[in-house]
């Protein structure tokens, strides 16, 4: 399937091409100039409205749950290994290596930062679709699109 038509199944990808760079400048100029009214967001008549752009909020609901579970859990994580930590050093005999402490709480708090990755990257972009409990599918689906999209920018900017 093309990049094209992956992205035009999804509710908030555009279903319009985009137009040349400097047709769009010039027509984007032109409608700040004519009405103030038009600065905040994309017009009609510069080829997008601000609907078409939008997440859906089941999709970002949807995201923002997932970020919620895979970065809120190894973050709770993190902070509990300094109180559990302190505990041990206070109420027990046990000494634990301030490095040991500090290596693991900073690992929970690195997998809650790819966990805001994830969580978006792993969640279903199709409204009508939920998807799975860890989101593999999804992930796979979704990162495939992002890299697409990346690899057509990179193009873009060799060939001008």
């Amino acid at each position: 399937m093309s990049i094209e038509t992956e992205r035009n199944q999804l509710a908030f990808a555009s279903s319009k091409k985009r137009e040349n760079s400097n047709e769009a400048n010039t027509k984007t100029a032109k409608n700040f100039q004519s009405n103030p009214a038009k600065r905040t967001g994309y017009s009609e008549n510069a080829g997008y409205i601000k609907e078409q752009l939008s997440i859906p909020r089941a999709v970002s609901q949807r995201m923002i749950r997932r970020v919620a579970a895979f970065c809120g859990i190894p973050t709770l994580l993190s902070i509990s290994t300094l109180i559990v930590s302190y505990l041990i050093l206070t109420y027990t005999k046990v000494v634990l290596s301030p490095v040991i402490v500090l290596l693991l709480s900073l690992g929970f708090f690195g997998l809650g930062f790819v966990g805001i990755t994830y969580g978006a990257i792993s969640a279903s972009w199709e409204e009508n679709r939920s998807g799975g409990i860890i989101g593999l599918q999804e992930f796979s689906t979704n990162w495939g699109r992002v890299t697409d999209i990346w690899r057509e920018n990179k193009q873009k900017k060799h060939n001008q």
